[in-house]
């Protein structure tokens, strides 16, 4: 998989991505939704907003979901049309939304009346017409980790069931915002597919409740979430998207009714990995750690969620002894951790590891924490350098 000899000499850590993998999950879902012509995707870009990789994601005509002005921007430079954007997120700001409004953005998810109220002031002084959707936080609860949980009543987003009718009542009296749909998203990393029947309960009966009252919703958005395989990224490099595409066939669309999915960890999480050089190996008293020159600052996921990431030593000869480290990065934290009692085959100084399953929510995250480099990106071969 990897093109080991192309990459002495180059500096790490840096991410390296499989762009036929890439293209490969990108036309299995593509599979799948031939036989839906009314289900829409948008890439959530805070995934992984890597330029080669939104210039793949809009060639095949995906639209984008976005949480900021940045990826709005991102996706528009991207090609991606406008009217294939939907902008989500809790704390919009006014320039954010003028940004949108400007451009012609497909919609905006609101999370709040406060916030819809701002759309519709803006969009008044502006001239023009918010299209809104509603995220309504449906508490069904996807169990998965607490940091990745966003459709419980104790979250911060979306807007509570109770509150729904309210929100949407003072929609209908605004001026300067035209409902187009209702909008959920309950989680991440969900290997279950159960929540998403829940969810899709859920929706059947809300439509029925709405349109009981001369109430429809030109498109129903469920979100994303859709997990993959972390622990056997070779033995399932593709999510099983027909089968989570078959979940929401229970939903009862109406005539001309769009069903719309933001797709974001699923998409890229498997074409990415992060390339690191051993720099020691450290003997304690009871641990051996490979200590490696990438930190939580190219990879946060295992500090901030505990998260694992399989780890392969590339350099290693396949007849090599096998030893337990804990593999640790230079970062002044002890959260600076990347497994401990990782089975390696044996590491010396020199060697290069690969952290896969990084594509999302890795270089996207980085940071410059004791004013470290950011990771510089290859695609394929270390030649194709971003």
């Amino acid at each position: 998989m990897f093109p080991i000899e192309d990459f002495s000499g180059v500096k790490t850590p840096f991410y390296y991505y499989d762009m036929k993998l890439l293209g490969e999950t990108l036309a299995a879902i593509k599979k799948s939704l031939a036989s839906r012509p009314s289900y829409k995707v948008h890439y959530a870009l805070k995934a992984n907003a890597n330029g080669a990789i939104l210039d793949e994601i809009a060639g095949v005509g995906f639209g984008a979901d976005c949480v900021s002005g940045g990826e709005v921007r991102a996706a528009l430079d991207a090609g991606i049309p406008a009217e294939k954007v939907v902008f989500a997120g809790v704390g919009k700001t006014d320039d954010e939304i003028r940004l949108g409004l400007e451009n012609g953005i497909a919609c905006f998810n609101v999370e709040s009346i406060p916030e819809l109220e701002v759309i519709n002031e803006l969009a008044c002084e502006m001239g023009k017409k918010a299209p809104v959707a509603f995220r309504v936080n449906p508490n069904i609860d996807a169990h998965t980790h607490k940091y990745i949980t966003t459709g419980t009543s104790e979250n911060k987003f979306g807007i509570p069931m109770t509150q729904i009718g309210e929100v949407i009542s003072l929609a209908q009296t605004l001026g300067n915002v035209e409902i187009k749909g209702l909008h959920f998203h309950i989680g991440s990393q969900l290997t279950d597919m159960t929540p998403y029947a829940m969810l899709a309960e859920t929706v059947n009966r809300m439509l029925d409740e709405w349109e009981a009252k001369g109430v429809t919703f030109p498109t129903i958005n469920v979100g994303g979430g859709l997990g993959i395989d972390y622990n056997d990224p070779d033995g399932n490099p593709i999510p099983d998207f027909e089968g989570y595409f078959k979940m929401f066939d229970a939903i009862k669309l109406r005539d001309g009714q769009e069903l719309h999915f933001e797709l974001g960890r699923s998409v890229v999480a498997q074409c990415g990995s992060l390339i690191t050089r051993v720099i020691y190996v450290k003997q304690g008293v009871n641990r051996k750690f490979a200590i490696v020159d990438a930190g939580f600052t190219d990879l946060i996921r295992p500090a901030l969620y505990q998260a694992h990431h399989n780890i392969e030593n590339l350099t290693a000869e396949n007849d090599a002894p096998v030893d337990v480290y804990d593999v640790v990065g230079p970062i002044c934290e002890s959260t600076d951790c990347f497994a401990r009692d990782e089975k390696l085959a044996e590491v010396k100084r020199g060697d290069l590891l690969a952290l896969r399953s990084a594509g999302a929510y890795g270089q996207i995250m980085a940071s410059q924490y004791n004013l470290r480099e950011l990771p510089a990106s290859f695609y394929d071969l270390p030649g194709e350098k971003n």
